[in-house]
């Protein structure tokens, strides 16, 4: 009976490590495949800032008011003016929300008909 036991230990032993060092393995390409898209993610960013730059620098108020006069004739571009907007007084807000009507506020005329039927 030993010698089973010993040979069924020995195979146990030898799975656990088996699995061992496959965790082992797959962990560390994970590792490398975090690594790998922490770089890819940092790249980004920095691509990203450059193109924030270059879009802060292609807006600038004066460029665009110079390309703006250049091509006038293609495009028929204004430059905008405080008159061209409106105040405060021309926003149209929207209505007040409905009110809550509660049987109280009810008078005996103002619902038509029995339960069920159409008003």
């Amino acid at each position: 009976m030993r010698p089973v036991l010993y040979v069924l230990t020995f195979l146990a032993v030898m799975g656990l490590a088996f699995w061992a060092y496959r965790e082992n393995y797959a962990t560390q390409q994970a590792l490398k495949d975090v690594s790998a898209l922490n770089r890819e993610i940092a790249t980004l960013r920095e691509s990203l800032s450059v193109q924030r730059a270059e879009w802060a620098y292609l807006n600038r108020p004066d460029r665009l008011r110079e390309l703006a006069a250049l091509n006038f004739d293609r495009l028929g571009l204004l430059s905008l003016e405080a008159v061209q907007f409106g105040s405060a007084a021309q926003v149209s807000y929207p209505p007040d929300p409905l009110q809550v009507v509660t049987p109280q506020d009810l008078r005996p005329g103002d619902i038509s008909g029995e339960v069920g039927e159409p008003l």
